[in-house]
């Protein structure tokens, strides 16, 4: 086997793809806030920059600190038994010691913003190695769910950053329809990657319970997404229609799919658009944000 540079070991070790992927609600919230109260993008530049990289800093951390402790399941399936914890490319006191620097690193930034921010930053990475990595996991087919919490946790950071709290409902419906989007996203992932979970006796929903099982979850989450988006209500009706016709689409596609096909199929058209949900809607999200921030500012 041809040997990783060592750039992509370090980019495997801290799961970067996670990072990315989760720097876009953070960077949502953040934007939305702003536009909430009304706020200047370029008096809080700077809260911005510290944001985004203490949330990639802290998410880093959580990522390395997962595949430290999971080394031993990670080596049975195909897909992770490639990662240089794995592999011993990198040792566990390197991975181990970047971790807790990043960690505190981006707490350190983020407490910069606020202390609000670093406190959540703090327990998205508490819920993601505890909870989730080190109790669930392993132990229930309500790993999901309970992973769920730490992956909704950027929209949290983000809105308290800059807001003076994160009681406002549009808050809360970034961060519940993200707690939500992960069920169905996961799901998808388990049924396509069910071999591997089972080979490593990791309980997912559909090793456990079954394909069908998992159908009928993943659609129950679906209308409690479609219902979520009301929470936009006090903020933009635009918002929340173009959540409400996302979540539709998205379990449209889940009765029609399911209908023709089972398994596998079904499961790579919902995890393709799972991502497409989220980036539209996100995007969204900072567009209409940024519009309303410039048109404040005229």
């Amino acid at each position: 086997m041809e040997k990783q540079s060592y750039s992509k070991m370090w980019a495997q070790a801290v799961k970067t793809g996670i990072i990315k992927s989760n720097l876009v609600p953070m960077i949502a919230a953040f934007m939305l806030a702003l536009y909430t109260y009304e706020l200047s993008f370029i008096d809080h530049i700077l809260d911005f920059v510290l944001a985004v990289a203490g949330s990639a800093a802290v998410i880093a951390a959580a990522g390395s600190f997962n595949n430290i402790y999971d080394r031993d399941i990670d080596s049975v399936m195909p897909r992770t038994k490639v990662r240089p914890t794995v592999t011993g490319e990198l040792s566990v006191k390197s991975v181990l010691t970047v971790a807790i620097a990043l960690l505190i690193a981006g707490l350190v930034m983020l407490y910069m913003t606020t202390p609000l921010a670093a406190l959540m930053g703090f327990l998205g990475v508490f819920f993601y190695v505890v909870p989730y990595t080190m109790w669930t996991k392993r132990r229930t087919i309500w790993n999901t769910e309970v992973g769920s919490i730490s992956g909704a946790m950027p929209p949290l950071i983000g809105w308290a950053a800059v807001a003076p709290d994160i009681w406002h409902p549009a808050c809360w419906a970034l961060f519940i329809i993200m707690v939500i989007w992960q069920m169905p996203h996961f799901y998808a992932i388990a049924i396509r990657k069910r071999e591997d979970y089972a080979a490593a006796n990791i309980p997912m929903l559909p090793v456990v319970k079954g394909e069908r099982r998992t159908y009928i979850q993943t659609n129950v989450y679906l209308i409690l997404l479609i219902f979520t988006s009301f929470l936009f209500v006090p903020l933009s009706w635009g918002l929340t229609l173009v959540s409400i016709i996302l979540g539709a689409i998205w379990l449209w596609i889940s009765f029609v799919q399911y209908r023709k096909m089972e398994g596998k199929p079904w499961a790579n058209k919902m995890f393709a658009y799972s991502l497409i949900y989220m980036v539209v809607l996100f995007a969204t999200v900072i567009i209409y944000s940024s519009v309303g921030l410039i048109l404040q500012a005229i």
